[in-house]
């Protein structure tokens, strides 16, 4: 007897987004389904990973938690994604639905695309994608142009007559959608709530549905389920990397870097994120995560940095054994001055 194609859900967005905290609330609250997650780093420290290990969720074991980081997913699917989904069918234990992070870097459309493969195709299907957006960063201009100002600058230089990568990579995982989850609306007022509604339905001409939600509180019952088969659809979902290719343009793709910062114990947690606050804003960052060990305490201190917005808490107690330590996952463009970024962050401690 032929085995149902087990469903698998694409969750993608922009740095910081709120998708590890969505999966987390996920997994805690999957209704008896068992749960395999792979996880698309982007740099060589696991923070991600390492944080849904440490939810205790019952529906996802470690075992069932499968962390690829060996780059964006999205330019590693031959190496990295179908040996990784072809070893997790092998399994007699086969999970009841599969979720996958991407990093916040990797385009959605090469991964969808690769459900196609026969091997993957007759087992798997995609339930569909949900791309998660930061309402804050958006309500504030990060992906936003002055549409109006560049239309009268257009008129006198026609260089301007270009988007820049981050633009395309935020329209990309936009336009590959099947929902779309507008997070962190507490930290914006009803107007600018309507104003990133409008932004984000401006990026692109598909319509899938769009709900709010704060803290990544989203219902398994809204996440999983949506029965889309996005796999048979994605050639209708052309990212901008495909297009140039179609037009017969080069596309560098290597627009990010990250490194890992090991620092000495935390001794003053606040004066340290005030003054990594500066850090990022002087070196213009993307994005910050990882943890830090603060003497006397028996916990982690979790950091997760968008921007100059610092989130940070005691996350889970150090397990015995586990070297204590801080270390920070910096992500900025290509074109960053590592040097200095280390040592700002450095002089922060």
């Amino acid at each position: 007897m032929l085995q149902q194609k087990i469903p698998a859900t694409v969750i993608t967005g922009f740095l910081g987004a709120g998708k590890t905290t969505l999966i987390r609330n996920l997994l805690q609250n999957a209704g008896g389904k068992r749960i395999a997650l792979i996880i698309n780093e982007f740099g060589d420290l696991g923070v991600d990973g390492d944080v849904l290990k440490g939810c205790g969720a019952e529906a996802c074991t470690e075992d069932d938690i499968i962390e690829l980081t060996n780059g964006c997913i999205c330019c590693t699917v031959a190496d990295d994604f179908i040996p990784t989904m072809t070893k997790l069918l092998e399994r007699e234990n086969r999970p009841d639905h599969i979720v996958i992070e991407t990093s916040g870097l990797a385009l959605p459309q090469p991964l969808v695309a690769a459900f196609n493969w026969p091997e993957i195709k007759t087992q798997v299907t995609v339930d569909g994608v949900v791309t998660v957006v930061d309402s804050a960063a958006v309500a504030a201009g990060r992906f936003a142009d002055d549409h109006d100002r560049v239309d009268a600058l257009r008129v006198e230089d026609e260089n301007l007559d270009h988007e820049s990568p981050l633009e395309e990579l935020f329209e990309d995982q936009l336009t590959a959608a099947d929902l779309i989850v507008l997070n962190k609306t507490d930290l914006i007022d009803a107007e600018g709530l309507k104003a990133v509604r409008d932004e984000v339905a401006s990026r692109t001409e598909r319509k899938p549905s769009m709900i709010e939600a704060k803290n990544g509180e989203v219902a398994a019952a809204v996440l999983l389920g949506l029965g889309v088969g996005t796999e048979d659809d994605i050639a209708n979902r052309k990212s901008h990397h495909e297009m140039e290719h179609e037009n017969g343009e080069e596309h560098d793709h290597d627009e990010f870097d990250s490194f890992v910062v090991e620092l000495p114990a935390i001794v003053d947690p606040a004066a340290f994120i005030e003054r990594l606050k500066g850090a990022i804003a002087t070196h213009d960052v993307l994005r910050v995560k990882g943890f830090a060990d603060v003497p006397g305490k028996p916990l982690r201190l979790l950091i997760q940095a968008v921007g100059s917005r610092i989130d940070h808490y005691f996350e889970r107690a150090w397990a015995p054994g586990e070297a204590r330590g801080t270390r920070l996952v910096v992500i900025g463009l290509h074109d960053m001055d590592e040097a200095a970024v280390r040592a700002a962050i450095a002089a922060a401690v």
